[in-house]
């Protein structure tokens, strides 16, 4: 990804979260996975169907409240599956400071969570995902807790605590 400056950072996060990719909740999803982050009550939710070869996504979306930098993080997160047409695998593999360096770590250097917190959502998606079609992920792909996502909440109930805390 081209390096920007920090008004080109800025004007990117402000047309994803002004106008955000992939964005609502997906007819028939096989995984629905929220996401919070009880430090500032930012909820994203992501809606993933995978491909019958259990490798591939066939779709991804989400759904969201909080602040810009969550919002447009998930919506870049969901134009970088779509347009890289990203494994499941892959997605697993990808790294906390990528999505850091891909919002502008200058612009989100102090909001490290708000920025990861749909990667994060989208990795625990992932794995539901795997873990119910019966193909457990190892440490290799990516299987191991993700000690970057540190004071986030996947899962049943991560809207609420995010909402509780924040």
């Amino acid at each position: 990804m081209p390096q920007r400056d920090r008004q080109e950072q800025i004007e990117l996060l402000l047309d994803h979260y002004q106008a955000p990719r992939h964005h609502g909740a997906m007819p028939d999803p096989d995984v629905t996975m929220p996401g919070g982050n009880p430090g500032c009550g930012d909820v994203i939710t992501i809606y993933l169907k995978g491909n019958p070869d259990h490798e591939h996504i066939a779709d991804v979306t989400f759904e969201g409240e909080g602040c810009t930098i969550s919002q447009a993080a998930a919506s870049l997160l969901m134009e970088m599956v779509h347009d890289g047409r990203l494994t499941l695998s892959a997605v697993l593999a990808l790294d906390y400071n990528t999505m850091i360096d891909a919002l502008g770590r200058e612009v989100v250097a102090s909001r490290p969570r708000c920025a990861t917190l749909a990667l994060g959502t989208l990795k625990a998606a992932v794995k539901k995902y795997l873990w119910d079609h019966g193909v457990v992920p190892g440490e290799r792909e990516g299987g191991a807790v993700d000690s970057d996502t540190t004071g986030l909440v996947f899962g049943e109930g991560a809207a609420r605590a995010a909402k509780t805390s924040a």
